[in-house]
């Protein structure tokens, strides 16, 4: 599966988080995944949360700028959500962002959208293949859940986003890179909305927001009336805040619960 596969020791992991490395074709070389596992006995099949970083950042940033690991297991003790595993692999760190799209000669699409079910799959046993499966992000993170999500439709229960990046000229707002190098080929591999026309009847279930001080309200403003003219049944949602961790930490819980709404009830 993997040339070469590291997996942190119990013996000295906290908070209930495991880190991953793996070996893989698409990155050319290692990427790193964090993962939460409620510390629950003889749990099989849980779903997996896939959650994507922004700009700048890795694996880390959504447990130790957010704490959502600690948001996340107090919301299944409260009975709030089920249980569910939640992995937060790093974007590949190429430059100030990969964006999750191929480029470069790296493949950052296979790397969420195989790899990383993939190395969950083999290390955490709560998760299999009949897990249901969910992307989310922030940002650079919220763009590649959005068009993730929308691109691979049949793997995904649900799709939540905040902040979020729409198009990926956008990009440019964020990363010194030259923007040129993330286009794709295709045009329609560079928009959200373009990618939701392909098929729109057939979309996972789907949510974002945005706060109403954030550099990109327009842009989610934009998408959000898109999917209502064409009818799209879709939640968009407001909140104060701007383009920061303070935002993300607390509105990530709306992702969990959106996510805990679709899938049978657990008891802890």
């Amino acid at each position: 599966m993997f040339r070469t596969t590291e997996l942190s020791d119990p013996r000295f992991e906290t908070g209930n988080l495991r880190y991953i490395t793996v070996k893989t074709p698409n990155l050319k070389g290692r990427g790193d995944i964090c993962v939460f596992v409620p510390p629950l006995d003889t749990l099989a099949n849980l779903p997996l949360v896939i959650l994507l970083h922004g700009v700048y950042g890795g694996s880390w940033v959504w447990t130790q700028k957010a704490g959502v690991h600690l948001s996340a297991w107090q919301m299944m003790e409260g009975g709030e959500i089920p249980p569910m595993v939640i992995a937060m692999p790093s974007d590949g760190l190429w430059g100030d962002g990969s964006g999750y799209v191929p480029h470069n000669g790296h493949n950052f699409e296979k790397w969420i959208i195989e790899d990383v079910p993939m190395a969950v799959m083999a290390n955490i046993t709560s998760v299999d293949k009949k897990s249901p499966l969910f992307i989310s992000g922030l940002s650079m993170g919220g763009f590649g859940a959005l068009r993730l999500g929308v691109k691979y439709r049949e793997r995904f229960k649900a799709i939540s986003a905040h902040s979020s990046i729409t198009d990926l000229d956008q990009m440019a707002l964020f990363v010194e890179e030259p923007l040129e190098g993330y286009l794709q080929e295709d045009e329609r591999e560079n928009s959200v909305w373009s990618l939701i026309q392909d098929n729109p009847n057939s979309l996972p279930k789907l949510r974002f927001d945005c706060g109403t001080e954030d550099l990109l309200l327009e842009y989610n403003r934009k998408l959000h009336q898109q999917l209502q003219d064409k009818r799209i049944s879709h939640v968009y949602e407001e909140f104060p805040g701007g383009h920061q961790w303070e935002y993300w930490s607390e509105h990530v819980k709306d992702t969990l619960r959106f996510f805990g709404g679709t899938i049978d009830q657990y008891i802890i």
